[in-house]
Formats: structure tokens, C-alpha cells, sequence
């Protein structure tokens, strides 16, 4: 068996890779905050940042892995039953550009933009959906 890497499955790489690394700049800013050994020896997971900033991004960290566990099963899925297309490779790609845009409002409380990227996100699911539905 040969896999071909198809567009969708290139962005949902992509979308992975950068759902992995959201959370590098908030636990450096704990690391900086409190120091290495304090924020590393967290059994409990209850250090909290000072920076507002901060807070939000884990929150958008936390959003983007609670979206992933959507969008990957969708990507799998078009993929399984050759249902690729312009449609689908074109929502995968906007997806990820969505997810890393409200990943950048959410930390920076970019209020209105901040809803528009997550619908733009949820609205690119649903298209998967629905090529899968066959609607």
C-alpha cells in the first residue's frame, strides 16, 4: 500500500503540528514568571500566570485541541471514502488559517474577530460534514 498525501490530510497535518505547539509561549511565560523549577514541579497543575495575555492563549490552546477532536475525524473520513475535492481541500486550508487566526484574537482579546475566526472554523466542519452526508 502506497498512501497518498492528500491536500486534506497535508492541512490536517499541519493543523496538528500547530495545535502541538500553542502551548510553548505560555508555559515559557510561567517559566519566566516563576521560574523554571516552580512552573516544572506542578504536580497539580494550579500555577497561574500574572499576564492576561497568557491566560487567554492557553484558553485558545485548550479550544483548538477541543476542535481538533472534530475536524480530524472529518479530514479521516473524507479521506477513507475518497470524497476529496476543490471543496473539501479548500475548507481543510481555510480551517487551519481560522484556527491559528483565533488563536492570535483570543490572546491578544481581539473581541469581534476573535467570534468570526471560531465560526469560520465551525462553518468549514460543517462542510465536511455535509460532503460526507452527501448533501
Amino acid at each position: 500500500m502506497n498512501p497518498v498525501l492528500t491536500s486534506e490530510i497535508y492541512w490536517l497535518v499541519l493543523t496538528i503540528l500547530m495545535t502541538a505547539v500553542l502551548w510553548v509561549p505560555y508555559i515559557l511565560n510561567r517559566m519566566l514568571e516563576q521560574g523554571i523549577g516552580t512552573a516544572l514541579w506542578d504536580p497539580l497543575g494550579r500555577t497561574e500566570t500574572r499576564k492576561g495575555w497568557a491566560d487567554r492563549m492557553m484558553k485558545a490552546h485548550t479550544n483548538a485541541v477541543e476542535n481538533l477532536v472534530i475536524f480530524a475525524p472529518l479530514v479521516i473520513l473524507i479521506q477513507m471514502f475518497s470524497l476529496n475535492n476543490e471543496t473539501t481541500t479548500l475548507a481543510c486550508m481555510i480551517y487551519f488559517f481560522a484556527r491559528l487566526l483565533h488563536y492570535i484574537c483570543f490572546t491578544l482579546a481581539v473581541p469581534v474577530l476573535r467570534i468570526v475566526t471560531f465560526a469560520t472554523g465551525f462553518v468549514m466542519q460543517l462542510i465536511l460534514t455535509f460532503t460526507l452526508l452527501g448533501v
